[in-house]
């Protein structure tokens, strides 16, 4: 910090008071829209109502940290261990959820779960809910295309004189 920002509005008063003015586009913003979109933070906002695009069914909408909303499944809590990494969710005090990312779930922790988990409009190949694993997937896919290419190839090539 310390540094004279140039895309700051002067105003008066105190730092906690200064906001910039509606419209102005904020520097975190598109960095918060893309972590809320990898979170599943992709619920309707208000006033729309929370209710599903894909199977219709309502959701329990809540505020994340990044401004968007993520629509819960209703009333389900589960251990966090069950569920997979970058889809446990949990919620503040205020009401405010946050993603508990891929980290180890703590013993005997409990979170929620996005609604397109649990969505009939979606299939698991769309939602792709254990990315760590389809990355491991897809670099086993290429290391064995990569076998297949050195096993078909000679190892030395004919002699044509």
């Amino acid at each position: 910090m310390g540094g004279h920002d140039d895309r700051s509005i002067p105003s008066s008063g105190s730092d906690e008071q200064r906001q910039r003015p509606p419209g102005v586009p904020r520097p975190w913003e598109n960095t918060d829209r893309a972590q809320a979109l990898l979170d599943g933070a992709t619920g309707p906002e208000p006033p729309s109502p929370p209710h599903c695009p894909h199977c219709g069914l309502a959701g329990e909408r809540r505020p994340t940290c990044t401004g968007q909303h993520v629509p819960l499944e209703p009333g389900l809590v589960l251990p966090a261990h069950l569920v997979p990494g970058g889809h446990r969710w949990h919620i503040d005090s205020n009401g405010v959820a946050w993603n508990g990312g891929f980290a180890q779930p703590l013993a005997r922790a409990r979170c929620r779960i996005p609604h397109q988990l649990a969505c009939p409009g979606l299939s698991l190949d769309e939602i792709r809910p254990w990315r760590w694993l389809s990355a491991v997937r897809e670099e086993n896919a290429r290391r064995a295309r990569r076998r297949a290419d050195e096993e078909g190839c000679p190892k030395a090539l004919p002699d044509a004189g």
